[in-house]
Order: structure tokens, then C-alpha cells, then sequence
């Protein structure tokens, strides 16, 4: 059973789906189920803005100059349309050729402005946008240092890779193009409203009568697609999400032939990705033809009111060459307003995202008081203690209790043995004593300390684990030997590779220490990553030891070459080990039975065996195993 830790926040990313045989009013139950779950993820808009400000603020002074620089060329951009119009009327019909070398130069300057001020905008744009997604990256990265084991086990890492890439460039568009062109266009818009106005109000009025037909359509079309558009972000992170599940996990995939159900799942994910950018396709294509249909016609009707006014002698002929010149300035930024909408919803429903990780609290901190853990001896106290295993995703949805009135003392360079069946509670006290959980009721001490009283950094760092699973680091042997310490000689490597039987396969290999594993060691045998992980723990030289089934993958030739190491291994240190292997369990000093999370008995080996009881028990079935 995977363990979930305290704490809320969305499992997955993935959209639920209801299944083919779901009709009629369960089908129904569930898409209002769904609805309302849509409903109550949007982040409150403001909230997102404020938050989007937020990252802009390091970097205001270049900020306030780019839009300097937008608004310089918004009004340069603007001038063409009323220069025409003087040119014509107040220039080369009247024959004013001093005019028209002052409005010719007006001209000019105002091209040059707009080259200047877009090249300013630009690179600011740019420098800004880059350095703001470069401190989120960094936040967001940080932010997921800090979260506690339990959010990892609850979350799948696919969709926290995808918070990172797809959600962070959907966010780089918003910040480096939808927000500049957001602005300009409004700007231009407004200038364009203004000119035409000064230039004839009767025509702006002619023009300003597609204004409710447009403000509907606009409004039909954030309606509908706001969801459509976050849901195009839930299906790439489930996608991203399946894809880095289905590769972590190939080899599993291959040893069960199950190559067509991932293909058939993937191409599910990749379908119902398809559908939720085609509703953004299919409303693109309904509404933009549209707008470009509106302002065509409202063109027209310019075009066909102000020619008769000009020939009836009631509008010059360069303002109306000027007015229909400006129209391009009025409908082109409505044009790129309802266009940048779309990449706008797409960055806000990223920004939704990422917000929503950012803002999940830690449900394990230091508390503010904390203090640095001194140098320990090594005692560990289990007092009274009680753990409760949450359901994902409902803080409030208590499932099993794990641990419940657990009372222990290990003094100081002890080795404690848990054994039990699965379930019983050995994992769960383990991952207590390195303060991946707090326990629900009680506390665990270490010389006298209450865990929730020191900070977790100055606990670990005098703390080794050797997991089941050894997880090396792409890089080199020596790298991952000297992850605890990493200023650790390569003579201390080496010792503490001979140390665990691990130097004969290090010495093999084609650089020694300075070998490249790849990804995850995956250039390694099992056994061979798993004497690593021991290596790696004796370089650190922790106070407390935990070894979490750490023999598992060891056959019991390489697991009888390291029985010395691992005496010195455990040798003056305090360790807790969860193990299956007799030869693991005969050496502990001492060792504890765990059944239904309490302690079933303690003792030692043989006073256990004396004892008859669920030891005795589980140490007959072992024995027939090992001699079958």
C-alpha cells in the first residue's frame, strides 16, 4: 500500500472520465461532479494577476520603460492615418509644398520612433520576461525541496515535470507577447476610437455600431472557452504525467508484455488531448472569421456613407482617406485583442497551475522555534506514539491507523531489528525517525529531543538511509559515493567501497570511481547499485542508520561478501533495521515484532525463539524458505 501523508491538494492531473457503461443520471451526477470540481480549481483571477505583478516587481524600473516605450510607439503608430488626411486636404490640394515636406518629415519622424520604441520594447520585453520565468523556475523548484515525502507519494511526478516545462512555457508566452500585445492593442484602440472621432463623428458613429455585436460575440467566446482551455493544460500534464510513468516503469512494461495496454492508454490520453485543442480550434475558426466579417462590413458601409458625403461636398477627401486609413488602427487591435485571448487563457490557465503548487502548504515544517540538532549519541524514544495514514487528497479522510501506542527505547549504537507482515509497521516507524512524518499522537525523541523541536536539516545530516530500491544520480561512481559528503577524498571512497565488498566491481569498471553510470545507475546491476547505497552511507558516517529491506536485492553470495561490511557499517552507530533476510536479523542486538501496529514482542534472537510466538512463528516459515 502506497502510503498518503497528511495534507490535501489534487492527486492528479488527470481529468476524470466516466466510464462507457456510466448512462443517464449517474452520467449526469458525474459530469455536475466534475463541473463543479472545474468550478471550484479556477483560481481567483485577481489573485493570479496580483501574482503575475508579483514576479514583474524585481525588475519595475525596466519594466516602466518598456511601457514607455509601448505607449512612444503607439502614438507614432497612430500619427500616419491624421497625416495623410493634412497631407491631402491642408497640402497637395491646395498645392503647399512647404506643407508637405513638414508632414513628409512628420512622417518620417514618426517611423523612426516606431523602429526605436519596438526595438526598446522588444529587448526589455525579452530581458524581463526571461529573468521573471528564471526566479519562478527557481521558486518552483524550491517549493518542491521543501515539500515532505508524503506530497511526493500522492502526486505523480509526471504532472509536477509538467507544472515546470509545459505550464512555465505556456506562461512565457503570456509574459513576453500576450501582456505587451494586450496593451498595445488597447492603446491603439483607444487612439484609433479618438482619431476617428476628431477626424468625423458621424462616421465613427457608423463604425462604433458594430461595437454590440462584437462585445457579444466576445463575451460568448471567453465564456466557453476559459474551460476549454484549462482543460487543454489537465490533458498535457496527464500525458506528461502517463509518459514519464510508462518510461520509469519499462522495464516492468516489457517483463509482463504489457506494451499494448500502455500504447491503448497513451493513445486515450493523447485522444482526449486532441478533442480539448480541437473545442479551442472549433471556436478559433467559428470566431475570429467572424470579427474579420464584421469589421469588413462596417468598412463598407464607411466606405459607402463617406464617398456619398464626399461627393455631395460634406467630407473632404482627405478625411476620408485618413478615416478609412485609421480603421485598420481600430479594427486590426480588436483583431489581435480577441487573438491574444486565446494564448492569454492558455498562459492564465498555467499561471492557475502553477499558483495552485505553489500555494499547496507544507503539511511539515520546522516550527519557528526550532533549534540545530548537537552532535547526537544516538538514542531514539518512541513515546507513546500513534500515526494515522490520510487518504490523497482529503485532509480530513483518516484511513487506517499505521502505528498506535508505540513505546520503544534503542539506546545509543543499538541495532534494532523490525520484523512483522507487511502492513504491520515497520516503514512507518522507520520513515518517524527521519521526520519524513510527524506522529499523530506522542512524540519520537533522539537524545532527549523532540523531533518537532530541531530542524529537519541538522537531524538528517546525522542520519543515513539505505532504502530497498538504491537510487543512484547520473554522474560518476565517486559522485554518488560522496553525495553525504561531498568533500570526501577519493581514498575515503575507496576504503568504504572495500569496506562493503563494493570496490572488486568498482576497480572492474572501465574509469573506476570516475566511471559514468547513467541515469539512475541504470549502467548497473541491482545488487551492484545496492552496494553503492552502502558504500554511500558509510562515507557520510551517520549517528543513526536505517536499513529499509536495504538486502533485498542482493543474492546471498554477494549478501555473505558484505556481512562484514556491514557489521563495520553498523558498528558504534544506532541503526533500525527492516529486513526478511535471517542473516540480517541474527545480528541485530535486538529485535522488535510488529503486528497491527503495536509491538507484538522484543527480545533477542534466541530469546525470541524461547518465547514460541509470532517470531518463532515467522523465523520456521523463513528457514523453510531459505533451505527450499
Amino acid at each position: 500500500m502506497t502510503p498518503h501523508a497528511h495534507g490535501g491538494g489534487s492527486t492528479d492531473d488527470r481529468p476524470p472520465i466516466a466510464p462507457e457503461h456510466v448512462r443517464g443520471r449517474e452520467r449526469v451526477r458525474l459530469l455536475l461532479a466534475d463541473s463543479r470540481r472545474r468550478m471550484k480549481g479556477t483560481g481567483d483571477r485577481g489573485r493570479k494577476v496580483r501574482g503575475l505583478a508579483g514576479l514583474l516587481r524585481p525588475y519595475r524600473s525596466r519594466t516602466i520603460l518598456m511601457f514607455v516605450a509601448l505607449v512612444l510607439g503607439v502614438a507614432a503608430s497612430l500619427a500616419p492615418a491624421p497625416l495623410a488626411a493634412a497631407a491631402i486636404d491642408k497640402a497637395i490640394i491646395p498645392g503647399d509644398i512647404a506643407k508637405l515636406n513638414l508632414i513628409v518629415g512628420l512622417y518620417v519622424l514618426s517611423v523612426l520612433i516606431v523602429w526605436g520604441t519596438s526595438f526598446a520594447q522588444t529587448f526589455l520585453t525579452g530581458w524581463v520576461g526571461q529573468r521573471a520565468l528564471q526566479d519562478l523556475r527557481v521558486r518552483i523548484f524550491r517549493h518542491l525541496q521543501a515539500m515532505p515525502v508524503g506530497f511526493y507519494e500522492r502526486r505523480p511526478a509526471g504532472v509536477l515535470i509538467s507544472r515546470m516545462t509545459n505550464d512555465v512555457e505556456a506562461l512565457n508566452s503570456l509574459v513576453t507577447d500576450t501582456i505587451v500585445t494586450l496593451f498595445q492593442a488597447t492603446l491603439t484602440l483607444l487612439g484609433s476610437i479618438v482619431i476617428l472621432l476628431v477626424l468625423d463623428w458621424q462616421l465613427a458613429l457608423i463604425v462604433f455600431l458594430v461595437f454590440p455585436v462584437m462585445a457579444l460575440g466576445s463575451f460568448i467566446f471567453r465564456l466557453v472557452s476559459a474551460d476549454a482551455y484549462r482543460r487543454t493544460r489537465e490533458t498535457i500534464g496527464a500525458i506528461t504525467a502517463d509518459l514519464q510513468e510508462t518510461l520509469s516503469g519499462i522495464r516492468v512494461v516489457r517483463s509482463f508484455a504489457r506494451e499494448p495496454f500502455h500504447r491503448e492508454r497513451f493513445a486515450g490520453l493523447n485522444e482526449r488531448n486532441r478533442h480539448a485543442n480541437m473545442a479551442t480550434v472549433n471556436l478559433n475558426a467559428a470566431y475570429f472569421p467572424a470579427v474579420e466579417f464584421v469589421s469588413s462590413l462596417a468598412t463598407v458601409m464607411v466606405i459607402v456613407f463617406g464617398g456619398v458625403q464626399a461627393i455631395n461636398g460634406n467630407v473632404e477627401i482627405g478625411v476620408l482617406v485618413g478615416f478609412i486609413a485609421a480603421l485598420n488602427g481600430f479594427f486590426d487591435p480588436i483583431g489581435q485583442l480577441s487573438q491574444v485571448y486565446t494564448t492569454y487563457q492558455s498562459g492564465m490557465a498555467a499561471l492557475d497551475k502553477i499558483f495552485e503548487l505553489l500555494d499547496t502548504e507544507s503539511d511539515l515544517v520546522d516550527a519557528p522555534d526550532a533549534q540545530p540538532l548537537p552532535p547526537i549519541r544516538g538514542e531514539i524514544r518512541f513515546d507513546n506514539v500513534a500515526f494515522r495514514y490520510r487518504k490523497a487528497g482529503d485532509p480530513s479522510g483518516e484511513t487506517r491507523l499505521a502505528l498506535h501506542d508505540v513505546s520503544l527505547t534503542i539506546p545509543p549504537g543499538q541495532t534494532v531489528a523490525l520484523v512483522g507482515a507487511t502492513g504491520a509497521g515497520k516503514s512507518t516507524m522507520a520513515k518517524l525517525v527521519a521526520r519524513f512524518y510527524d506522529p499523530t499522537a506522542g512524540c519520537v525523541l533522539v537524545d532527549g529531543h523532540d523531533l518537532r523541536t530541531v530542524t529537519m536539516a541538522s537531524l538528517r545530516s546525522q542520519m543515513g538511509i539505505v532504502p530497498q530500491e538504491a537510487f543512484l544520480f547520473g554522474g560518476t561512481v565517486a559522485e554518488n559515493l560522496a553525495f553525504g559528503r561531498p568533500g570526501a577524498h577519493h581514498d575515503e571512497l575507496e576504503e568504504a567501497a572495500r569496506a562493503v565488498g563494493a570496490w572488486e566491481f568498482i576497480e572492474a569498471l572501465p574509469e573506476g570511481l570516475d566511471t559514468q553510470i547513467g541515469e539512475r545507475g541504470a549502467q548497473l546491476s541491482a545488487g551492484q547499485r545496492q552496494l553503492l547505497a552502502f558504500a554511500r552511507a558509510l562515507v557520510a558516517d551517520p549517528r543513526i542508520l536505517i536499513l529499509d529491506e536495504a538486502t533485498s536485492n542482493v543474492d546471498l553470495h554477494t549478501e555473505g561478501r558484505i556481512e562484514e561490511g556491514l557489521r563495520r557499517l553498523l558498528a558504534g552507530r544506532t541503526a533500525i533495521v527492516i529486513a526478511h533476510r535471517l542473516s540480517t536479523i541474527r545480528q541485530a542486538g535486538r529485535i522488535v515484532v510488529l503486528a497491527d501496529g503495536g509491538i507484538a514482542e522484543e527480545g533477542t534472537h534466541d530469546e525470541l525463539l524461547a518465547l514460541d510466538g509470532r517470531y518463532a512463528s515467522l523465523y520456521r516459515d523463513w528457514a523453510q524458505q531459505a533451505a527450499a
